[in-house]
Protein backbone atom coordinates (compact mmCIF):
# COMPACT_ATOMS: atom_id res chain seq x y z
CA UNK A 1 0.00 0.00 0.00
CA UNK A 2 1.10 3.79 -1.04
CA UNK A 3 2.54 5.38 2.25
CA UNK A 4 0.56 8.83 1.64
CA UNK A 5 -2.02 6.42 1.74
CA UNK A 6 -1.32 5.24 5.02
CA UNK A 7 -0.43 8.37 6.45
CA UNK A 8 -3.80 9.89 5.54
CA UNK A 9 -5.94 6.86 6.91
CA UNK A 10 -4.48 8.04 10.49
CA UNK A 11 -5.19 12.01 10.27
CA UNK A 12 -7.48 12.06 12.87
CA UNK A 13 -5.11 9.73 15.45
CA UNK A 14 -2.21 12.09 14.09
CA UNK A 15 -4.41 15.29 14.86
CA UNK A 16 -5.51 13.94 18.36
CA UNK A 17 -2.32 12.76 19.28
CA UNK A 18 -0.61 15.97 18.77
CA UNK A 19 -3.71 18.08 20.86
CA UNK A 20 -2.81 15.66 24.02
CA UNK A 21 0.85 16.06 23.86
CA UNK A 22 0.58 19.61 23.19
CA UNK A 23 -1.88 19.64 26.02
CA UNK A 24 1.14 18.52 28.69
CA UNK A 25 2.46 21.57 30.35
CA UNK A 26 6.42 19.71 29.89
CA UNK A 27 8.59 22.59 30.97
CA UNK A 28 11.76 21.63 33.56
CA UNK A 29 10.09 20.67 36.81
CA UNK A 30 11.46 20.01 40.41
CA UNK A 31 13.21 16.32 39.89
CA UNK A 32 10.85 13.22 41.67
CA UNK A 33 12.83 9.84 41.89
CA UNK A 34 12.06 8.24 38.82
CA UNK A 35 11.06 11.62 37.39
CA UNK A 36 14.47 13.48 36.66
CA UNK A 37 12.65 16.49 35.32
CA UNK A 38 9.75 16.85 36.81
CA UNK A 39 6.12 15.46 36.53
CA UNK A 40 5.22 17.11 33.97
CA UNK A 41 8.32 16.25 31.36
CA UNK A 42 7.91 12.42 32.87
CA UNK A 43 3.97 12.55 31.74
CA UNK A 44 4.71 13.70 28.30
CA UNK A 45 7.30 11.07 27.94
CA UNK A 46 4.95 8.42 29.61
CA UNK A 47 2.30 9.40 27.07
CA UNK A 48 4.46 8.87 23.88
CA UNK A 49 5.48 5.75 25.06
CA UNK A 50 2.39 4.44 26.04
CA UNK A 51 0.99 5.49 22.54
CA UNK A 52 4.09 3.65 21.18
CA UNK A 53 3.13 0.29 22.33
CA UNK A 54 -0.42 0.54 21.44
CA UNK A 55 0.79 1.03 17.99
CA UNK A 56 2.37 -2.32 18.13
CA UNK A 57 5.99 -0.92 18.81
CA UNK A 58 9.02 -2.44 21.38
CA UNK A 59 9.25 0.60 23.87
CA UNK A 60 11.90 1.53 26.50
CA UNK A 61 11.73 3.89 29.30
CA UNK A 62 15.25 4.74 30.55
CA UNK A 63 14.55 5.85 34.39
CA UNK A 64 13.11 8.55 33.56
CA UNK A 65 15.91 10.49 31.43
CA UNK A 66 14.52 9.51 28.13
CA UNK A 67 13.02 6.67 25.99
CA UNK A 68 12.85 4.92 22.70
CA UNK A 69 10.32 3.01 20.05
CA UNK A 70 11.60 1.15 17.71
CA UNK A 71 11.12 -1.88 15.31
CA UNK A 72 13.31 -3.42 12.11
CA UNK A 73 16.34 -5.90 12.68
CA UNK A 74 19.78 -5.85 11.41
CA UNK A 75 23.13 -4.85 12.82
CA UNK A 76 22.70 -0.62 11.92
CA UNK A 77 20.71 1.42 13.30
CA UNK A 78 18.88 4.90 11.82
CA UNK A 79 18.29 6.82 15.30
CA UNK A 80 15.31 9.35 14.78
CA UNK A 81 16.44 12.23 18.19
CA UNK A 82 12.91 14.38 19.43
CA UNK A 83 12.15 15.92 22.67
CA UNK A 84 9.16 15.94 24.30
CA UNK A 85 10.14 19.24 26.77
CA UNK A 86 9.19 22.94 26.10
CA UNK A 87 10.32 25.90 27.13
CA UNK A 88 8.14 28.08 29.81
CA UNK A 89 5.03 29.75 27.56
CA UNK A 90 5.45 33.45 28.15
CA UNK A 91 2.67 35.71 28.55
CA UNK A 92 0.57 37.35 25.39
CA UNK A 93 -0.97 34.47 24.06
CA UNK A 94 -4.37 34.57 22.13
CA UNK A 95 -4.91 31.11 22.62
CA UNK A 96 -4.19 28.59 25.78
CA UNK A 97 -0.64 27.35 25.74
CA UNK A 98 -1.30 24.34 26.84
CA UNK A 99 -4.63 23.84 25.38
CA UNK A 100 -4.18 22.36 21.93
CA UNK A 101 -6.44 24.46 19.92
CA UNK A 102 -6.92 23.95 16.65
CA UNK A 103 -8.11 27.33 14.88
CA UNK A 104 -7.82 27.58 11.17
CA UNK A 105 -6.45 24.82 10.30
CA UNK A 106 -3.69 24.99 12.78
CA UNK A 107 -3.01 23.35 16.28
CA UNK A 108 -2.01 26.10 18.75
CA UNK A 109 0.08 25.15 21.83
CA UNK A 110 3.69 25.37 22.97
CA UNK A 111 5.79 22.44 21.75
CA UNK A 112 3.27 22.08 18.45
CA UNK A 113 6.10 22.99 16.42
CA UNK A 114 8.78 22.47 18.99
CA UNK A 115 9.01 19.73 19.19
CA UNK A 116 6.08 17.27 19.91
CA UNK A 117 4.05 17.74 16.43
CA UNK A 118 6.84 16.58 14.50
CA UNK A 119 7.08 13.93 17.24
CA UNK A 120 4.13 12.39 16.33
CA UNK A 121 4.45 12.80 12.55
CA UNK A 122 8.05 10.32 13.18
CA UNK A 123 5.68 8.10 15.45
CA UNK A 124 2.90 7.71 12.77
CA UNK A 125 5.35 7.26 10.20
CA UNK A 126 7.52 4.79 11.81
CA UNK A 127 3.88 2.96 11.44
CA UNK A 128 3.02 3.81 7.97
CA UNK A 129 6.53 1.44 7.24
CA UNK A 130 5.53 -1.27 9.56
CA UNK A 131 2.11 -1.43 7.97
CA UNK A 132 3.49 -1.08 4.26
CA UNK A 133 5.58 -4.12 4.58
CA UNK A 134 8.28 -2.51 3.21
CA UNK A 135 11.51 -4.97 3.59
CA UNK A 136 13.99 -3.67 6.32
CA UNK A 137 17.41 -4.69 6.75
CA UNK A 138 18.38 -1.96 9.83
CA UNK A 139 16.65 -1.18 13.10
CA UNK A 140 14.53 1.87 13.57
CA UNK A 141 14.33 3.52 16.69
CA UNK A 142 12.83 6.72 17.48
CA UNK A 143 14.58 8.19 20.51
CA UNK A 144 12.33 10.62 22.89
CA UNK A 145 14.09 12.94 24.86
CA UNK A 146 13.37 15.22 27.64
CA UNK A 147 15.91 18.11 28.75
CA UNK A 148 16.83 19.76 24.79
CA UNK A 149 15.32 22.98 26.45
CA UNK A 150 17.86 22.82 29.29
CA UNK A 151 21.22 20.62 29.55
CA UNK A 152 21.02 18.05 27.43
CA UNK A 153 21.54 15.74 30.48
CA UNK A 154 18.84 13.29 29.09
CA UNK A 155 20.97 11.83 26.07
CA UNK A 156 24.06 12.41 28.42
CA UNK A 157 22.60 9.60 30.69
CA UNK A 158 20.72 7.79 27.60
CA UNK A 159 23.64 6.80 25.51
CA UNK A 160 26.07 5.85 28.82
CA UNK A 161 23.12 2.81 28.96
CA UNK A 162 21.68 2.70 25.67
CA UNK A 163 23.41 2.38 22.23
CA UNK A 164 24.38 4.82 19.95
CA UNK A 165 22.56 5.07 16.27
CA UNK A 166 24.84 4.45 13.49
CA UNK A 167 23.68 7.55 11.47
CA UNK A 168 19.93 9.41 12.23
CA UNK A 169 18.19 12.77 11.81
CA UNK A 170 16.12 15.01 13.87
CA UNK A 171 13.08 16.29 12.69
CA UNK A 172 14.03 19.68 15.37
CA UNK A 173 14.76 22.40 12.44
CA UNK A 174 13.94 23.42 9.11
CA UNK A 175 13.45 21.58 5.61
CA UNK A 176 15.44 21.12 3.55
CA UNK A 177 18.69 19.47 5.16
CA UNK A 178 20.52 21.53 7.93
CA UNK A 179 23.96 19.94 7.88
CA UNK A 180 25.83 22.38 9.64
CA UNK A 181 24.82 23.53 13.28
CA UNK A 182 26.58 26.45 14.88
CA UNK A 183 28.90 25.52 18.16
CA UNK A 184 26.90 26.74 21.01
CA UNK A 185 28.38 28.25 24.02
CA UNK A 186 26.51 29.07 27.36
CA UNK A 187 28.77 31.43 29.83
CA UNK A 188 28.00 33.43 32.72
CA UNK A 189 29.34 36.99 33.28
CA UNK A 190 30.03 37.31 37.09
CA UNK A 191 31.38 39.81 39.67
CA UNK A 192 30.70 40.22 43.23
CA UNK A 193 30.49 44.10 45.07
CA UNK A 194 31.77 45.22 48.06
CA UNK A 195 29.83 45.83 50.93
CA UNK A 196 28.43 49.20 51.82
CA UNK A 197 27.80 50.57 48.25
CA UNK A 198 24.94 51.87 47.08
CA UNK A 199 23.69 53.16 43.62
CA UNK A 200 23.59 56.61 42.81
CA UNK A 201 20.11 56.50 41.17
CA UNK A 202 18.83 54.14 43.37
CA UNK A 203 18.97 50.86 41.97
CA UNK A 204 18.04 48.22 44.20
CA UNK A 205 17.82 45.23 42.06
CA UNK A 206 17.45 43.89 38.41
CA UNK A 207 15.92 40.43 36.97
CA UNK A 208 14.78 38.93 34.27
CA UNK A 209 14.98 36.38 31.19
CA UNK A 210 13.96 32.58 31.41
CA UNK A 211 16.78 30.68 29.91
CA UNK A 212 19.69 31.73 28.19
CA UNK A 213 18.36 30.17 25.00
CA UNK A 214 15.17 32.17 24.48
CA UNK A 215 15.07 36.35 23.58
CA UNK A 216 13.67 37.52 27.45
CA UNK A 217 10.50 39.49 26.59
CA UNK A 218 10.51 40.94 29.98
CA UNK A 219 13.20 42.49 32.79
CA UNK A 220 12.19 44.26 35.75
CA UNK A 221 14.35 47.04 38.02
CA UNK A 222 13.51 48.07 41.29
CA UNK A 223 14.70 51.00 42.62
CA UNK A 224 14.74 51.28 46.52
CA UNK A 225 13.21 53.89 49.17
CA UNK A 226 14.23 57.25 48.72
CA UNK A 227 14.05 57.60 45.00
CA UNK A 228 12.49 61.17 43.58
CA UNK A 229 9.47 59.01 42.24
CA UNK A 230 8.27 62.18 40.25
CA UNK A 231 11.70 62.98 38.26
CA UNK A 232 12.34 58.92 37.70
CA UNK A 233 9.23 58.02 36.25
CA UNK A 234 9.50 61.46 34.06
CA UNK A 235 12.96 61.09 32.77
CA UNK A 236 11.53 57.22 31.65
CA UNK A 237 9.00 59.41 30.12
CA UNK A 238 10.86 61.20 28.08
CA UNK A 239 13.49 58.35 27.45
CA UNK A 240 10.68 56.60 26.01
CA UNK A 241 9.67 58.99 23.63
CA UNK A 242 12.74 59.86 22.05
CA UNK A 243 14.09 55.66 21.70
CA UNK A 244 11.37 53.83 21.29
CA UNK A 245 11.83 51.57 24.23
CA UNK A 246 8.86 49.53 25.70
CA UNK A 247 8.57 50.84 29.09
CA UNK A 248 6.24 50.40 32.02
CA UNK A 249 6.56 52.26 35.31
CA UNK A 250 4.50 51.62 38.56
CA UNK A 251 5.06 52.44 42.36
CA UNK A 252 5.28 49.09 44.36
CA UNK A 253 5.52 48.96 47.90
CA UNK A 254 7.81 50.46 50.51
CA UNK A 255 8.18 53.41 48.42
CA UNK A 256 9.73 51.58 45.48
CA UNK A 257 9.58 52.16 42.05
CA UNK A 258 9.21 49.29 39.53
CA UNK A 259 10.24 49.31 35.92
CA UNK A 260 9.56 47.01 33.56
CA UNK A 261 11.10 46.65 30.14
CA UNK A 262 8.76 44.83 27.67
CA UNK A 263 10.53 42.54 24.79
CA UNK A 264 9.83 40.06 22.36
CA UNK A 265 10.61 36.52 22.89
CA UNK A 266 12.32 34.34 20.34
CA UNK A 267 14.98 31.63 19.87
CA UNK A 268 18.53 32.80 20.58
CA UNK A 269 20.12 31.06 17.77
CA UNK A 270 17.57 33.86 15.73
CA UNK A 271 18.25 36.54 18.20
CA UNK A 272 17.49 39.44 15.62
CA UNK A 273 13.81 38.12 15.74
CA UNK A 274 12.98 39.30 19.05
CA UNK A 275 13.70 42.34 20.72
CA UNK A 276 15.90 41.84 24.44
CA UNK A 277 14.13 43.44 27.38
CA UNK A 278 17.07 42.90 29.49
CA UNK A 279 19.57 45.44 26.71
CA UNK A 280 16.23 47.44 26.58
CA UNK A 281 16.62 47.86 30.51
CA UNK A 282 20.45 47.98 30.50
CA UNK A 283 20.27 51.13 27.84
CA UNK A 284 17.54 52.63 29.92
CA UNK A 285 19.53 52.80 32.72
CA UNK A 286 22.51 53.49 30.99
CA UNK A 287 20.49 56.55 29.15
CA UNK A 288 18.93 57.79 33.04
CA UNK A 289 22.77 58.46 33.91
CA UNK A 290 24.51 55.81 36.19
CA UNK A 291 26.81 56.25 38.86
CA UNK A 292 29.63 55.07 39.84
CA UNK A 293 28.98 51.94 42.26
CA UNK A 294 30.35 48.64 41.85
CA UNK A 295 26.66 47.42 40.82
CA UNK A 296 26.29 50.35 38.45
CA UNK A 297 29.97 49.88 36.88
CA UNK A 298 28.54 46.19 35.84
CA UNK A 299 25.60 47.50 34.53
CA UNK A 300 26.89 50.25 32.52
CA UNK A 301 29.86 47.37 31.07
CA UNK A 302 26.57 45.22 30.15
CA UNK A 303 25.64 47.93 28.18
CA UNK A 304 28.73 48.99 26.12
CA UNK A 305 29.66 45.26 25.59
CA UNK A 306 26.55 43.95 25.02
CA UNK A 307 23.19 46.33 25.24
CA UNK A 308 20.89 44.97 22.38
CA UNK A 309 23.93 43.92 20.01
CA UNK A 310 23.12 40.51 18.45
CA UNK A 311 26.11 39.61 16.94
CA UNK A 312 29.07 40.72 19.83
CA UNK A 313 30.46 42.91 18.15
CA UNK A 314 32.01 45.23 20.94
CA UNK A 315 32.73 41.52 22.84
CA UNK A 316 35.20 41.25 20.01
CA UNK A 317 32.85 38.30 18.45
CA UNK A 318 31.46 39.60 15.27
CA UNK A 319 32.85 36.51 13.02
CA UNK A 320 31.53 34.42 10.38
CA UNK A 321 32.33 31.80 7.17
CA UNK A 322 30.59 30.22 4.28
CA UNK A 323 29.68 27.15 6.08
CA UNK A 324 27.28 29.03 8.65
CA UNK A 325 27.39 32.57 8.94
CA UNK A 326 27.72 35.08 11.33
CA UNK A 327 28.09 34.37 15.19
CA UNK A 328 24.69 35.24 17.36
CA UNK A 329 24.71 36.66 20.89
CA UNK A 330 21.55 36.26 22.99
CA UNK A 331 21.60 37.94 26.80
CA UNK A 332 18.76 35.90 27.77
CA UNK A 333 19.05 36.56 32.15
CA UNK A 334 20.02 38.99 34.53
CA UNK A 335 20.48 38.91 38.41
CA UNK A 336 21.60 41.89 40.16
CA UNK A 337 21.38 43.01 43.44
CA UNK A 338 23.84 44.74 46.06
CA UNK A 339 25.82 41.66 46.61
CA UNK A 340 25.88 40.28 42.98
CA UNK A 341 26.01 40.91 39.28
CA UNK A 342 25.24 37.49 37.23
CA UNK A 343 24.93 37.89 33.63
CA UNK A 344 23.75 34.79 31.07
CA UNK A 345 24.80 34.86 27.56
CA UNK A 346 24.36 32.14 24.81
CA UNK A 347 26.10 32.13 21.93
CA UNK A 348 26.34 30.68 18.81
CA UNK A 349 29.80 30.58 16.92
CA UNK A 350 30.42 29.61 13.71
CA UNK A 351 31.31 26.00 12.23
CA UNK A 352 34.51 26.54 11.33
CA UNK A 353 35.75 28.30 14.57
CA UNK A 354 37.06 26.81 18.13
CA UNK A 355 35.37 27.14 21.84
CA UNK A 356 38.58 28.44 22.82
CA UNK A 357 39.35 30.78 20.70
CA UNK A 358 35.47 32.74 21.48
CA UNK A 359 36.24 32.69 25.16
CA UNK A 360 39.88 33.94 24.78
CA UNK A 361 38.03 36.86 22.79
CA UNK A 362 35.44 37.40 25.24
CA UNK A 363 37.90 37.34 28.35
CA UNK A 364 39.99 40.45 26.48
CA UNK A 365 37.00 42.46 27.45
CA UNK A 366 35.72 40.98 30.69
CA UNK A 367 39.33 40.83 32.26
CA UNK A 368 39.51 44.38 31.71
CA UNK A 369 36.57 45.18 33.67
CA UNK A 370 37.18 42.67 36.29
CA UNK A 371 34.17 40.73 35.34
CA UNK A 372 34.29 36.76 36.01
CA UNK A 373 33.07 34.34 33.16
CA UNK A 374 32.30 31.00 34.23
CA UNK A 375 31.74 28.51 31.39
CA UNK A 376 28.03 26.74 31.95
CA UNK A 377 27.82 24.59 29.14
CA UNK A 378 29.12 23.82 25.54
CA UNK A 379 27.96 22.23 22.80
CA UNK A 380 30.38 21.85 19.00
CA UNK A 381 29.44 22.49 16.16
CA UNK A 382 28.06 20.15 13.83
CA UNK A 383 29.01 19.84 10.00
CA UNK A 384 27.69 16.22 7.64
CA UNK A 385 28.84 17.03 4.11
CA UNK A 386 26.82 17.48 1.07
CA UNK A 387 27.77 14.23 -0.41
CA UNK A 388 27.49 11.92 2.33
CA UNK A 389 24.91 9.36 1.85
CA UNK A 390 22.55 10.32 3.95
CA UNK A 391 22.05 13.86 2.62
CA UNK A 392 21.95 12.93 -0.69
CA UNK A 393 19.31 10.40 0.26
CA UNK A 394 17.35 12.76 1.83
CA UNK A 395 17.50 15.36 -0.68
CA UNK A 396 15.56 12.76 -2.99
CA UNK A 397 12.82 12.18 -0.57
CA UNK A 398 12.28 15.84 0.05
CA UNK A 399 12.28 16.93 -3.60
CA UNK A 400 10.42 13.68 -4.45
CA UNK A 401 7.51 14.57 -2.16
CA UNK A 402 7.14 18.25 -2.14
CA UNK A 403 7.81 19.01 -5.90
CA UNK A 404 10.67 21.88 -4.44
CA UNK A 405 14.21 21.79 -4.71
CA UNK A 406 16.22 20.49 -1.79
CA UNK A 407 19.46 21.88 -1.31
CA UNK A 408 21.61 22.00 2.81
CA UNK A 409 21.03 25.27 4.99
CA UNK A 410 23.13 26.13 8.31
CA UNK A 411 21.54 26.96 11.51
CA UNK A 412 22.53 28.50 14.85
CA UNK A 413 19.94 26.31 16.68
CA UNK A 414 21.40 23.13 18.49
CA UNK A 415 19.18 20.37 17.23
CA UNK A 416 19.84 16.68 18.63
CA UNK A 417 21.52 15.81 15.65
CA UNK A 418 24.99 16.81 16.89
CA UNK A 419 24.12 13.88 19.67
CA UNK A 420 26.02 11.23 17.45
CA UNK A 421 27.86 11.48 14.36
CA UNK A 422 26.52 11.33 10.88
CA UNK A 423 23.04 12.52 11.14
CA UNK A 424 21.18 15.89 10.01
CA UNK A 425 18.59 18.18 11.10
CA UNK A 426 15.45 16.92 8.55
CA UNK A 427 12.26 19.68 9.15
CA UNK A 428 9.96 20.24 10.69
CA UNK A 429 9.39 24.05 9.11
CA UNK A 430 8.66 24.63 5.35
CA UNK A 431 10.68 26.95 3.68
CA UNK A 432 8.75 30.53 3.53
CA UNK A 433 6.77 29.52 6.89
CA UNK A 434 7.68 31.11 10.16
CA UNK A 435 9.88 30.30 12.48
CA UNK A 436 7.22 29.94 16.02
CA UNK A 437 9.72 28.21 17.93
CA UNK A 438 9.87 29.90 21.69
CA UNK A 439 7.26 32.50 20.34
CA UNK A 440 3.70 33.06 21.91
CA UNK A 441 1.36 31.54 19.76
CA UNK A 442 2.99 28.72 18.82
CA UNK A 443 1.16 26.53 16.66
CA UNK A 444 2.04 23.58 13.61
CA UNK A 445 -0.62 23.70 10.46
CA UNK A 446 -2.10 20.70 10.38
CA UNK A 447 -1.13 20.13 6.72
CA UNK A 448 2.17 20.93 7.28
CA UNK A 449 1.99 18.36 10.38
CA UNK A 450 0.96 15.69 7.73
CA UNK A 451 3.27 16.49 4.75
CA UNK A 452 5.96 15.88 7.81
CA UNK A 453 4.59 12.04 8.26
CA UNK A 454 4.55 11.64 4.90
CA UNK A 455 8.41 12.76 4.51
CA UNK A 456 8.99 11.21 7.24
CA UNK A 457 8.08 8.12 6.32
CA UNK A 458 9.20 7.92 2.88
CA UNK A 459 12.59 8.95 4.30
CA UNK A 460 12.66 5.97 6.79
CA UNK A 461 11.55 3.38 3.97
CA UNK A 462 14.60 4.85 2.02
CA UNK A 463 17.15 4.83 4.78
CA UNK A 464 16.72 1.34 5.65
CA UNK A 465 15.76 -0.66 2.77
Amino acid sequence: MDLNHIIESYRDEIIRSTQELVAIPSVEGEPQPGKPFGEDVYRALDYVLTLGRRLGFETKNVDGYAGHIEFGQGEKMLGILTHLDVVPEGSGWTYPPYGGEIHDGRIYGRGAIDDKGPTIAVLYAMKAVMQSGIPVNKKVRLILGTDEESGWEDLKYYFKREAVPDFGMSPDGRYPIINAEKGILHIALCKKFSSGQKSSIGIEKIYGGQRPNVVPDECICVFGPGVDREKLIKDIENLKSKSGYTIEVELGDRDTVIVKSIGQLAHASMPEKGKNAIGQMLLCLSALGLGYSEMERFIAFLSEAIGMQVDGQSMGLALEDQLSGKLTLNLGMIQVDSQVGRAVIDIRYPVSFEEQEILARIHMVADMHGVEVEVLDHQGPLYVPEDHFLVQTLKKVYAEQTGQPAYTVAIGGGTYARAIKNAVAFGAVFPGKPEMAHQRNEYIEIEDLMMNAKIYAHAIAELVK
